[in-house]
């Protein structure tokens, strides 16, 4: 697998970067993809999310995670396939992240690692425009956080 992560904001340690690559990493085995894959997370500000959901959601506000799917990790290979599958991007808000640890009094790293999740799970196709779909992806959130000892 490919995780790469890119701070544009230069907010995140080393220690962070780790945090989101175990948590993707365990999140990966924990939804038993087993295809090699590849996938973004990229840390911006407000501004830059704002820009991005206004051009892709027309919503002229910021959020606090953007996903954008690409390739199905679960799609049929054989052994033959050399390339990972790249399943898409993650982007993220660092300000929402500060702003919403505080709001929700967590830590920093749990709000990032959530919000993390949160986009990783809709680039396997999660949703949460509907009731039912929301309690699903939501409990397949806070599973995967629990599992990996990183609860509110």
């Amino acid at each position: 697998m490919i995780i790469d992560i890119v701070d544009e904001t230069n907010t995140l340690d080393t220690t962070h970067i780790q945090l989101l690559k175990d948590i993707l990493s365990f999140a990966i085995k924990h939804e038993n993809i087993k295809n090699k894959i590849e996938l973004s997370v990229t840390i911006v500000t407000n501004d830059d999310i704002k820009k991005l959901n206004k051009q892709y959601r027309s919503i002229d506000e910021p959020t606090d995670v953007l996903s954008f799917e690409m390739g199905d990790p679960f799609q049929e290979t054989d052994d033959t396939f050399l390339f990972p599958i790249p399943i898409g991007d993650i982007i993220i808000s660092i300000d929402k992240v500060i702003e919403q640890s505080k709001s929700y009094h967590h830590s920093f790293e749990r709000e990032l690692a959530f919000l993390t999740i949160h986009g990783f799970l809709h680039l396997l196709g999660y949703t949460h425009d509907e009731e039912e779909d929301e309690k699903l992806m939501f409990s397949k959130q806070e599973q995967i956080l629990k599992e990996f000892q990183l609860e509110r």
